[in-house]
């Protein structure tokens, strides 16, 4: 049986509800993984849930890529592990240099905790694969450094390699470049979105659902 193991920093505060919704919702098996675990291996595929993480207030993930468990996510991530990083999760897998671009604070320079409707630009990554291309769903964003940014010559990579996963599709609540809401690497095994998928599954999104479904289809479950 796949396992999934979910990766908790101090400070993280929705660690709980991802291993709630996969573990009770879905019946996906699923573990918590402390930031001290340098050896990853043992999971099948890993999740960095959204809070924060300590040290943020440096740099949103700056302090948390520097962790033990930094080291083996990118060890997972280069024997081609499947690695979700959810909000926090986003901004610690861009520290850590899995996946292109920053993030930012929002343009408004506010915190911003309400429900949005993100577009599938790209089903074939092992997290999106269920979605049908340019699917909509509603799902909740909360967040305070969610701006995703990137030069005009890395951007124009990240859309020509078709990393782009979701984009915000009737708003841009950060001011996000080109509306995107979720990267993935060119593999397509890493991905990190901004907006919440266990807060939509919460809210009764069945939608939602699909992202860990695609990751069960991909894992053979």
């Amino acid at each position: 049986m796949a396992r999934i193991g979910i990766v908790v920093f101090p400070g993280s505060n929705c660690d709980r509800d991802v291993h709630h919704i996969l573990n009770n919702v879905l019946h996906i098996p699923s573990q918590y993984v402390w930031h001290t675990a340098s050896n990853l291996s043992e999971f099948d595929s890993l999740i960095i849930p959204g809070g924060f993480a300590y040290g943020d207030r440096l740099r949103a993930g700056a302090i948390a890529a520097h962790s033990p468990a930094a080291k083996g996510l990118k060890e997972v991530a280069k024997d081609g592990g499947n690695i979700l990083g959810i909000c926090n999760g986003f901004q610690i897998l861009v520290e850590c240099g899995l996946l292109p671009g920053a993030l930012i604070k929002n343009n408004s320079l506010l915190f911003v905790c309400r429900e949005t409707t993100i577009k599938v630009e790209n089903n074939n990554t092992v997290f999106t694969s269920s979605f049908k291309r340019n699917q909509t769903m509603k799902i909740a964003i909360a967040h305070g450094e969610g701006r995703f940014i990137a030069n005009n010559r890395l951007l124009k990579t990240i859309l020509r390699k078709r990393q782009v996963v979701f984009r915000y599709f009737n708003d841009n609540p950060n001011g996000s470049a080109d509306h995107i809401a979720a990267v993935c690497n060119e593999e397509g095994n890493v991905m990190g979105m901004m907006p919440h998928p266990e807060r939509a599954l919460a809210r009764g999104s069945s939608d939602a659902s699909l992202i860990f479904k695609s990751l069960c289809t991909h894992l053979g479950e």
